[in-house]
């Protein structure tokens, strides 16, 4: 696909991690900035698309990370929720059967207590069971003796009796006490439940969360990639534009640069034919010597961003000369006139934006122009200009993708390097 391609040169080198956000955000926007200057005159329309698809691309290990992690903060929960359910059933079944052990022992203590008070009961009706009276009443020995047994057997089972009272009392209170501390951990372990299972549903919602953001970044990167696959037809047709502005502004100068020598040469001949008719010496030339450091620089705010050569375009995948140098400063900032000249073009250059095209004559035998492209506004429109004169102010307008100064030098035509006359 297009848009994978056009980025292979960059998206092997970021590999985000989610351990720190803004380190690999800084990192991506570094690499973004990149690509940007890569794309230097290249329309913004695919310069935005692309960098927007480079931005998302690199987000989307974070967001695979993020998902994955939640989804194992959801698994965690999940379990830990399940445990606690399971403690609490077993609390519950506990508290259950501490109550059925109570209720068992209240009601064997109620029946001691019924016993031990209708004991005491027969006793009081029967006005005492006590070893005297059972002897004044005895008619005989043999009844004497009966009763005397049947008095002792009645104090050992009253004594039993009001034994197993006290004995099933004391169980009575510790198994209140057991239970009391059972259902203080039954609604322990129901607050646990209750708190793990927010837990698991709040991990759930994370994890959803980070499905529903990859989703998102997966359509949207599948939603710029498509924009930026359409827009290359585009972009070539623009530089099909660009190209066909080059050619006619070669054509012009060409055109101008052989008029203004036949000139040179004219005047020349004259005056050497003068001198000879006039018994005058020889020589004398327009202008002669290297043309270096003729020209001087446009402004010297701010930096070269790039300059004169071939460039492979990272989106197209050909090369192509990048005409000029660039001077990257603040837009509104002044542009010079190189030196001294006439305006022969000024106003709108199409994928140039605000441009102005100066020629400077004959010089060093050569047919000198310079052009000032991606102007915020334009100074000056025509005539005469002189070296250092504020022609306009450095821009972003035409095909251009931040504030800068496109600056070309020409030869009887024909693009050089400006740096041959800086």
């Amino acid at each position: 696909m297009l848009c994978a391609a056009a980025l292979a040169t960059t998206s092997a080198e970021a590999v985000p991690s989610a351990n720190d956000p803004g380190r690999e955000k800084r990192k991506v926007d570094a690499q973004v900035d990149r690509l940007k200057d890569r794309l230097d005159e290249t329309s913004s329309d695919l310069a935005d698309a692309h960098a927007a698809l480079e931005r998302t691309k690199n987000k989307l290990p974070a967001a695979q990370t993020a998902l994955a992690r939640a989804q194992a903060a959801a698994a965690e929960a999940d379990r830990a929720n399940a445990v606690a359910a399971q403690e609490l059933e077993a609390a519950k079944a506990s508290e259950a059967k501490a109550q059925e052990q109570l209720d068992a022992t209240t009601k064997e203590v109620a029946d001691s207590r019924t016993r031990v008070a209708q004991f005491a009961a027969q006793i009081y009706q029967e006005q005492g069971f006590g070893q005297l009276d059972m002897a004044l009443s005895s008619t005989d020995p043999q009844q004497f003796a009966d009763r005397i047994a049947l008095v002792d057997t009645v104090m050992d089972v009253q004594s039993e009796t009001i034994e197993r009272l006290s004995t099933e009392q004391a169980s009575l209170t510790a198994l209140e006490d057991h239970l009391s501390a059972l259902r203080a951990d039954s609604a322990e372990k129901k607050k646990k439940a209750e708190a793990a299972l927010k837990r698991a549903q709040s991990a759930r919602d994370a994890a959803a969360r980070a499905k529903a953001d990859l989703e998102a970044l997966a359509a949207a990167q599948a939603a710029q990639a498509r924009s930026a696959a359409s827009l290359p037809a585009t972009e070539r047709a623009q530089l099909a534009s660009m190209q066909a502005e080059q050619n006619r502004l070669k054509k012009v100068l060409k055109q101008r640069a052989l008029e203004a020598k036949r000139r040179a040469a004219a005047a020349a001949r004259a005056a050497a034919k003068k001198r000879q008719s006039s018994g005058g010496g020889g020589g004398g030339g327009a202008s002669s010597g290297s043309g270096h450091g003729y020209l001087s620089a446009p402004t010297n705010a701010g930096y070269v961003s790039s300059e004169y050569g071939l460039r492979f375009h990272p989106l197209l995948h050909y090369w192509r000369l990048h005409s000029g140098r660039d001077y990257a400063a603040p837009c509104g900032t002044p542009i010079k006139a190189a030196a001294n000249g006439t305006i022969i073009m000024a106003g709108s250059g199409g994928s140039y934006g605000n441009r102005v095209v100066i020629d400077h004559g004959i010089v060093s035998g050569e047919g000198l122009a310079t052009t000032y492209n991606h102007l915020q506004s334009i100074r000056k429109w025509s005539g005469r200009v002189s070296r250092g004169q504020v022609i306009g102010y450095e821009g972003s307008s035409g095909r251009s993708t931040g504030c800068h100064l496109h600056f070309e030098t020409l030869e009887n035509g024909e693009f050089v390097d400006p740096r041959a006359w800086l």
